[in-house]
């Protein structure tokens, strides 16, 4: 009885380890799909790295060029008024400096929010 326990249970480790051709091309097609789903996670990884990282270059590009014309747009202001209004100058000057700063600000919270967002996302 012992004996021929154990050479069902031979035969059955046998049967699991097929080494057949036919089961030599199921592996390899396994591995081939294996290998084709990592190559396809990497590619959607770095394009959606890609796509974060270029969307926070634009939005920190349109926050600068924003800064740039509106400093440009008060500078033009203030020279105007120092010659049409020259007591109002000074009170301009502080006013408008503070608008830059608290633009700046604002903007690199948003920039900071935006980045870790991006980050969270997959």
């Amino acid at each position: 009885m012992l004996a021929s326990a154990m050479v069902f249970a031979t035969g059955a480790i046998s049967f699991a380890q097929d080494t057949s051709p036919k089961q030599d091309m199921k592996n390899a097609g396994a591995d081939t799909k294996g290998a084709a789903k990592d190559t396809g996670h990497a590619v959607s990884s770095g394009s959606k790295k890609g796509y974060h990282k270029t969307k926070e270059g634009t939005t920190t590009a349109y926050d600068r060029t924003k800064e740039g014309s509106q400093k440009g747009f008060d500078r033009t202001k203030e020279g105007t008024q120092k010659v049409f209004e020259p007591n109002k100058e000074p009170s301009t000057k502080v006013n408008d400096r503070a608008h830059e700063a608290s633009t700046k600000s604002k903007d690199r919270t948003k920039e900071t929010d935006q980045k870790i967002n991006d980050a969270a996302k997959p």
